[in-house]
Order: structure tokens, then sequence, then C-alpha cells
């Protein structure tokens, strides 16, 4: 993937390009995981229920998205008054993030077949991208792609947990 590589991918961006199945493998390499979507929106809205990992108002100066990127991802955790309750930087714009989950209806039910990470179907993004605008940028929005799907707008996270 070169033709992302090249624009993309800097040192300090987050990687982008990624298939659902790499950012799976990279977590299970790294002895972590990918979170749950159930998971990701609480870590973004915590219990609140916030509407953006910050708060309940917009603040541009908080995230990467279309009025501020000129096109491009930004360093990881260069907007840090954006973080979540828990400390989470980047929740909302520079990239949508995979989550483990099928997209399915909303509410969450973690007993409805969602965690099945053998399925080929459609899996669950978070938190909006760098070119996309207010409304898709709250803590609530979701995307799909096939786990095969793959672009520069496309991120992840890990969820590693120690235990000591």
């Amino acid at each position: 993937r070169d033709w992302i590589d090249s624009d993309f991918n800097g040192a300090n961006q987050p990687v982008v390009g990624v298939l659902w199945y790499e950012a799976m493998a990279y977590a299970e390499w790294r002895g972590c995981r990918l979170p749950t979507e159930a998971e990701w929106e609480y870590s973004a809205r915590g219990p609140n229920s916030l509407i953006y990992p910050w708060g309940d108002e917009f603040d541009g100066d908080n995230l990467v998205y279309w009025g501020n990127s000129n096109d491009r991802t930004a360093n990881v955790g260069s907007r840090p008054a954006g973080s979540s309750w828990v400390g989470a930087l980047d929740m909302s714009g520079n990239v949508w993030e995979w989550t483990s989950s099928l997209f399915e209806p909303y509410p969450y039910d973690v007993d409805d077949g969602r965690e099945n990470v053998s399925s080929i179907m459609r899996r669950v993004l978070r938190g909006g991208s760098f070119l996309i605008v207010s409304p898709g940028l709250r803590a609530t929005a979701r995307n799909w792609d096939y786990p095969d799907g793959v672009s520069i707008y496309f991120g992840f996270r890990l969820l590693c947990v120690s235990l000591r």
C-alpha cells in the first residue's frame, strides 16, 4: 500500500490503511485486543453519556476534522484538550477506529453474536476522521466496513489490560 504510506503513517501519525484482520493480528501479537464497540463508546462518553469525549459542546480545537485537518491526519495526541474522561486521546476525529464488533443495530447486546470474530460481515468503526464534519464526530457516531476494507480514514486503537 505504497500510495498510503507515502503520504500517511508518519512516525507520530495514526497508522491507517490497515484491514480489520491486520488490526486484530497486531493486537494479538502485542498481547492486546481491539475494544468492543461498547467499550469504545464508554471510553469516549463515560458514565455521563457525553456527546463528545471532552463534553457536550463541539469545539473544533479539540480534534482533527474537516475544518482544520488540511486533508491529512495529525500527530497522535496533538489535541490534548479533546481527551476523554479516562484520558484517551483522539477518540473524535483523526481516523475512524476499528472495533472488534459486528455492525448490528443498537442497543448493544453482548449476547446477540456481534462479538463473533470469525464472521466476515461488516465491522464497526467509531470516532470519525480528519475529513468528517461536526455531526459525524459525536461519540455516538457509527460507521462500518467489511474486514478487508482499507482506507486512509481507518485506523485502530488497542485495549491492553495488565493484571499486576
